[in-house]
């Protein structure tokens, strides 16, 4: 994927793209849009973005990234509560992308972002139940890591850090069910 020009205009148009996608759908909005949202003109948001694939993929691509960063700390045997913090630290950062994808699933394709959540997923469960888990076991995580990157989203004025603590005790609490 060619890497969008890093410079304040590219900011902007992610930012105006960011907003105007999350309220009205990836394919509701023109780059034309987006562009006089910016005041710039097309040419000059094509100049930043290839295509509104690529703009898309500048806005989760970093959500990838650190999430594959902080997975990347952790192996078979991982507390509990460090990597579903790590994990919550990177998708409240990126809760604006979450939110974006929630209104306009057709995202997860564009980026093929549903693959790697399934990989976190899987890799999550492994690293907190083993290589060969009981059924109930595999639910419990999967469900304590769904429900920490719903919080992100579905309680946006609530605090970082109470929220933070209170979906780490509430997944922490499900594992040891």
């Amino acid at each position: 994927m060619p890497r969008a020009r890093t410079t304040e205009t590219a900011d902007r148009i992610r930012a105006a793209a960011l907003e105007l996608i999350a309220l009205k759908g990836v394919h509701q909005v023109s780059l034309r849009e987006i562009a006089e949202r910016v005041g710039v003109t097309k040419p000059a948001l094509y100049y930043h973005f290839a295509s509104r694939d690529d703009l898309v993929r500048s806005l989760v691509q970093p959500f990838i990234d650190e999430v594959e960063a902080a997975l990347a700390r952790f192996g078979p045997g991982a507390d509990p509560r460090e990597l579903l913090g790590a994990y919550f630290d990177a998708t409240y950062r990126h809760r604006d992308v979450t939110a974006m994808i929630m209104r306009d699933p057709s995202i997860l394709a564009m980026v093929d972002l549903a693959s790697a959540v399934g990989d976190w997923r899987r890799r999550m469960v492994t690293m907190l139940t083993g290589s060969d888990p009981a059924l109930a076991d595999v639910v419990r995580v999967q469900m304590a890591i769904g429900g920490l990157g719903d919080c992100t989203v579905v309680l946006p004025g609530a605090p970082a850090g109470p929220l933070r603590e209170a979906v780490l005790d509430a997944a922490c609490d499900m594992l040891r069910r």
